[in-house]
């Protein structure tokens, strides 16, 4: 109980939501621009703390078809690329990933490098 109430005064302090869109979009953009440096066909959708990672090479997921059409094998690859290296994401390509203000600009970067790195192994 104690967390949760801790959880609500943290989320309605001012400018919360704002920074956790921004780092949500620093992750999306970094992890977008690895993907085509590397080659990777790869679509990020993403709203505010939540994400979703997608192999594929049109231009957007819009729906569940959408999704079933992506490179479902070359997502677990990528997870477990980037497990190695200490990021832990979503183990199914079905999945959301969610940040958190608690994140910081570094943990940012340094998953950016991560991703960097599976892209140039898929």
């Amino acid at each position: 109980m104690a967390a949760g109430l801790a959880c609500l005064q943290e989320i309605a302090q001012p400018g919360v939501h704002q920074r956790l869109t921004e780092l949500t979009d620093m992750l999306a953009d970094g992890l977008c621009e690895k993907a085509r440096e590397a080659g990777i066909p790869f679509v990020v959708n993403h709203v505010g703390g939540m994400f979703g990672l997608f192999f594929t090479d049109a231009p957007a997921v819009t729906c569940y078809q959408d999704v079933m059409n992506c490179d479902v094998e070359r997502f677990k690859k990528f997870f477990h690329l980037m497990l190695q290296q200490g990021i832990y994401l979503a183990p199914s390509a079905f999945e959301a990933g969610f940040m958190s203000v608690a994140h910081s600009d570094e943990d940012i970067r340094k998953t950016i490098d991560a991703a960097a790195y599976a892209f140039s192994k898929l």
